[in-house]
């Protein structure tokens, strides 16, 4: 009797062992162990249980079920908060960082990014050659790039798509960019010419060539921007705008969109006919939607995160204390832009009181707190260019200044109430009203404050639909051209509408230009012209970075100034 029952209380224990290995996942689960990883990227190994041993059996008796000798492989899943909505995840519709974070993870270019550089590396080319002038590029496509659907990616994909984002009629917001890059294509896009205007071209299934309007030393860095993506036709055709929606969705990056829940989540699971697949260790990642810095830092903190992409001001000086807390200078700038067509922005001397009246010091050491560095220009210093230095030693004297140009323009000393548009956000907040404060104190202006939703705010911008508003930039690339080219006439994110023959020509020249000294001081006269001369836009500071991600947990994360981090090279330490 006793060994009878020591047998069923062995089969009572296997059969345990079998039901909690099958036990479902959590909607929204802690990261948990890591699945085996390509040497490159090494990963400890899923635990494997002792196996059961069952206590010998009569020869008559039932055999007994034994456990498997390795439990099944756990659900590797990386949790970001992603800030406000996205916009579209359409690449010729989006812009905005949170927009390109998702682009990097379910689409992949010609190129794809260095985690750790942030420069060009071949993504859906495998490689490519340069002509002797630099304004002639041929790329190899891989022949194992296919789309998550199994269709074989070709030249004329690329060429569909480039096309389709310069096409007027698709309105995309980035159009402008590839126009600073691709001969003919402003043409196109300006609806003065057809799509053969543009100088690209499939010579076979694949082999990519483009042709630039010059030797631009920046084009293969500029190539990792979502305005180049490269897009399904054979989808887009099939289904109209509704392509990007989760059922039915096909991309090409490492990952493949797999649920969205509006203002809440994205999700994207590994794609399995990704070329580079086998180094790829997450199996899931999930981008939450929310403005609040606030919330999103509490997340992290309460293990609802693996990375936090900001922190709030009031938390700063604790997370500073956090091995966790990544912080890094960037390749960008915090800036306010003047709508310049509209009274009483219109006037230059109003511009140019409205910035000199910003103590840049005091917004930065007393408000923002992280370190970021005060700006008068907007391009950031980089190798061979330096930041446009502020034109006055003393604060007290660009004051005086701020008011003597006032009362120039307003004798009678009647200057109406102005407003400060800005996207919802407790830093974007803080800032308006230490901007709102320091020109009722400096200039006895009264200033109202607007916030409004990502996608409303990024519209009304756009559209030059504010006086004075809120603005960022993140460069695309390392060169100067970068923060200087979206302020051409006529540019799409040319919101406040800045014109200026010199400084269009300025722009236009330097693209012609071979790298080098002379280049660079063309672009500095575009920049003083902009900045010192006109006053289009209030720029405040340089960004730093600031991330919450553990980096003794998580490998193939890295600091870069373009705080780029794609997520097909995370992997669990």
């Amino acid at each position: 009797m006793k060994k009878f029952l020591a047998i069923m209380l062995c089969v009572v224990l296997v059969s345990a062992v079998f039901i909690s290995c099958g036990k479902k996942e959590a909607p929204t689960p802690a990261a948990t162990a890591a699945p085996a990883a390509p040497a490159a990227k090494p990963a400890a190994p899923a635990a494997t249980p002792a196996p059961v041993v069952a206590p010998a059996a009569k020869p008559a008796a039932a055999p007994v079920a034994t456990a498997p000798a390795t439990a099944a492989k756990k659900e590797l899943v990386f949790r970001i908060s992603n800030g406000a909505e996205p916009e579209s995840l359409d690449p010729a519709l989006i812009q905005g960082v949170p927009e390109h974070r998702i682009y990097e993870t379910i689409f992949e270019g010609l190129v794809a990014i260095d985690p750790e550089t942030a420069l060009a590396i071949p993504g859906v080319a495998e490689s490519w050659t340069i002509s002797d002038d630099m304004t002639q590029y041929t790329f190899k496509l891989r022949k194992d790039a296919v789309w998550s659907d199994g269709v074989a990616i070709t030249a004329d994909d690329v060429v569909y798509s480039w096309l389709r984002i310069l096409d007027p009629a698709t309105a995309g917001p980035y159009a402008w960019f590839p126009c600073m890059f691709l001969a003919g294509a402003q043409a196109f896009n300006d609806g003065t010419a057809g799509p053969e205007s543009v100088g690209i071209r499939a010579l076979d299934d694949q082999t990519f060539q483009m042709d630039l309007i010059g030797p631009l030393p920046y084009s293969l860095d500029a190539l990792t921007h979502y305005s180049f993506a490269i897009v399904p036709k054979h989808t887009i055709e099939k289904y109209g705008s509704a392509w990007t929606d989760p059922a039915n969705f096909v991309g090409n990056g490492p990952f493949t969109l797999s649920d969205r829940v509006a203002q809440t989540s994205i999700t994207a699971v590994k794609s399995p006919t990704y070329w580079d697949k086998d180094n790829v260790t997450l199996d899931k990642v999930i981008f939450y939607s929310s403005d609040s810095d606030t919330t999103n830092y509490n997340m992290y903190l309460n293990g609802e995160l693996d990375w936090a992409t900001n922190v709030p001001p009031d938390q700063l000086k604790a997370a500073e204390m956090r091995d966790d807390f990544q912080k890094a200078p960037q390749l960008a700038t915090y800036y306010y832009v003047f709508q310049t067509q509209e009274a009483p922005i219109n006037d230059v001397r109003v511009r140019k009181a409205l910035s000199l009246a910003i103590d840049r010091t005091a917004l930065v050491e007393g408000v923002t707190k992280a370190g970021q560095i005060p700006a008068w220009g907007i391009v950031t210093p980089m190798a061979g260019y330096e930041a446009l230095p502020f034109p006055f030693e003393d604060q007290d004297d660009a004051i005086a200044e701020a008011q003597r140009l006032l009362a120039e323009a307003y004798p009678n000393g009647n200057f109406p109430t102005i407003s400060i548009l800005y996207n919802t956000n407790e830093a974007h907040k803080q800032i308006a009203e230490f901007i709102q404060q320091e020109w009722k104190n400096n200039l006895g202006i009264s200033v109202t404050l607007e916030n409004q939703e990502w996608q409303t705010y990024l519209s009304n911008r756009n559209q030059g639909n504010f006086l004075v508003a809120r603005a960022g930039w993140v460069g695309d690339y390392t060169d100067p051209n970068t923060f200087l080219d979206m302020f051409l006439t006529g540019g799409g994110m040319n919101g406040g509408k800045y014109s200026n023959e010199i400084y269009d020509i300025l722009i236009n020249e330097s693209a012609r230009m071979e790298a080098g000294a002379e280049r660079l001081g063309v672009l500095r006269t575009a920049e003083y012209t902009m900045i010192n001369e006109d006053q289009a836009i209030m720029p405040l500071y340089y960004y730093v970075t600031m991330n919450m991600v553990d980096t003794n947990k998580w490998g193939g994360w890295f600091n870069n100034t373009r705080d780029y981090h794609p997520l097909k090279d995370i992997y669990l330490k």
